[in-house]
C-alpha cells in the first residue's frame, strides 16, 4: 500500500513536469500576464482577489516524511502546470486521460493563481517537524462572538485558488485533488466570489459596504506581513501568517436596519465608502478630532479595528477577502457572507489584537463566524527545481 501511494504521487510529479516540457512554457510569469508562479514569495498573496475563488483545507494523510515530500512535490508540479498552461500529458489510449477536459484540450495560461499554507497540526509527531514549526503558528481559538463548527475549522494544509472564471478554479481543485490522492484529502472547502467595483473603487461585501479599503501600503509590507520575525526558523523567510475566517452575514436581519444605523455600525458611508467625516473612500478618518465619537461612533467597526493611533499601528493586517453564497439553510434563511482572509507577521499582535478590540461591537448581532483556521503561507517556489516546503523538509 505504501509503495502504491508513493507511486501515485510521483506519477503526478512526472505528469506535471512532462506537461510543462511539452508546451515549452516556463512558470516565471504567465503567458497571458497573470500572477507569476515562481518567486521568493507567493505572489498571489499581494494580488487583488479574482472574480472567482475556492478556499479549501486538507488533512494530510501521507504516512511519513518521504510521502509528505512527494505530496508537496506533486502539489507544486500541478500548481505550476495549471498556472502556466499548456497541453495535458498524453498517457496513451488504454488509461484514463490526464485531464478532465473541462477547460478544453489545452489549459489556458495566466488564468489561475494559487496560495498554499500549512497548519499547526502538520507539526505534530507524524513527520518530525515539531522543531521547525513557525513560532506563532497555533490552532485558531474560539473568540467570544464565534459560533464555530468543528467540521469547518482548521486543517493541515490550506489551498486558495483564484481566477476570473468558475470553471478554471473548479478544474484546478479537481486536478489537484486527483494528483494528490493518497497524500491529502479535503477537510472543507468554500466557493468565493469578488464583486466588481460598484460604481467604482473597492469591491463591496454582502452587507453592501466597500470591504478592505484601508490596507497597508506596499512600502509597509515588510514590517507588517512578511517573515522572518524575531526567533522564527530560517526556512520561513518569504512566508507569512494566514488567517481564514468564514463569517456568515445574517442578511435578513441586516436588511431591516435603517441606513443611518448601518453606517454608524460600520463608520463609513454606504454609497461612497467614505468615513463618516470624509468625502471619498480613501480619506483618512480624523478620530483625534472627534474624541467622543460625535461623527464616527467610538463603537464603529472601522474605529475599533484600526484606531489610527501610534500604539495600534503595528496591528494592521493585509486583507484579502471574498464573498460566499451557500444557498439556504434548514430554516429557510439565506446562507451567505464573507471568507475573510488576512496576512501578517504575528497572529497575536496583529489579527488577535484587532479581534479583542472588536469584541462585542454592535455588528456582532448581524454576523456569525463559523469556521476557518490559522495557517502559515509558505515561502514561494523559486524556480523549476524548487517545490513548496522544500526548505522546511530539508
Amino acid at each position: 500500500m505504501n509503495l502504491r501511494r508513493r507511486s501515485f504521487l510521483r506519477g503526478a510529479v512526472a505528469a506535471g513536469a512532462g506537461a510543462g516540457l511539452a508546451t515549452g512554457l516556463t512558470a516565471s510569469a504567465h503567458a497571458e500576464g497573470g500572477v507569476p508562479f515562481h518567486g521568493p514569495r507567493q505572489a498571489a498573496i499581494l494580488a487583488q482577489p479574482a472574480r472567482r475563488s475556492v478556499v479549501a483545507s486538507f488533512d494530510v494523510i501521507a504516512r511519513d516524511r518521504a510521502e509528505l515530500t512527494d505530496l508537496l512535490r506533486a502539489l507544486t508540479a500541478r500548481a505550476r502546470f495549471l498556472t502556466t498552461g499548456g497541453a495535458p500529458a498524453a498517457l496513451g489510449i488504454t488509461g484514463p486521460p490526464s485531464d478532465s477536459g473541462v477547460l478544453g484540450p489545452e489549459i489556458p495560461g495566466g488564468r489561475l493563481a494559487t496560495i498554499v499554507g500549512v497548519g499547526a497540526s502538520l507539526f505534530d509527531d507524524r513527520y518530525g517537524l515539531a522543531d521547525r514549526k513557525p513560532v506563532k503558528l497555533k490552532a485558531m481559538p474560539t473568540f467570544p462572538d464565534d459560533a464555530l463548527d468543528a467540521a469547518w475549522c482548521h486543517g493541515d494544509l490550506s489551498l486558495t485558488l483564484s481566477a476570473e472564471d468558475s470553471d478554471t478554479v473548479l478544474h484546478a481543485l479537481r486536478d489537484i485533488a486527483r494528483a494528490t490522492r493518497g497524500g491529502m484529502q479535503l477537510r472543507w472547502k468554500i466557493d468565493g466570489f469578488s464583486s466588481p467595483s460598484r460604481p467604482d473603487g473597492t469591491p463591496r461585501n454582502l452587507l453592501g459596504f466597500k470591504d478592505g479599503i484601508a490596507n497597508p501600503a506596499s512600502s509597509e509590507l515588510d514590517g507588517l506581513v512578511w517573515t522572518p520575525g524575531a526567533g522564527e526558523p530560517g526556512w520561513t523567510g518569504g512566508g507569512t501568517y494566514q488567517v481564514i475566517r468564514l463569517i456568515r452575514m445574517l442578511v435578513e436581519f441586516w436588511d431591516r436596519v435603517s441606513l443611518s444605523e448601518q453606517e454608524n455600525m460600520i463608520g463609513r458611508r454606504r454609497d461612497t465608502g467614505a468615513p463618516l467625516d470624509g468625502v471619498t473612500e480613501t480619506d483618512t478618518p480624523r478620530f483625534a478630532e472627534d474624541p467622543v465619537g460625535t461623527v464616527i461612533p467610538l463603537t464603529s467597526h472601522i474605529r475599533l479595528a484600526n484606531p489610527r493611533s501610534a500604539d495600534t499601528d503595528a496591528s494592521r493586517v493585509l486583507r484579502r477577502s471574498v464573498n460566499y453564497d451557500r444557498g439556504v439553510d434548514a430554516n429557510g434563511n439565506l446562507d451567505m457572507g464573507l471568507v475573510f482572509t488576512c496576512y501578517q507577521r504575528d497572529l497575536e499582535q496583529q489579527f488577535e489584537a484587532v479581534q479583542k478590540r472588536l469584541a462585542g461591537e454592535p455588528l456582532v448581532d448581524y454576523i456569525s463566524p463559523f469556521g476557518g483556521g490559522y495557517f502559515f503561507a509558505l515561502p514561494g517556489v523559486t524556480g523549476p527545481d524548487d517545490h513548496y516546503g522544500r526548505a522546511l523538509l530539508a
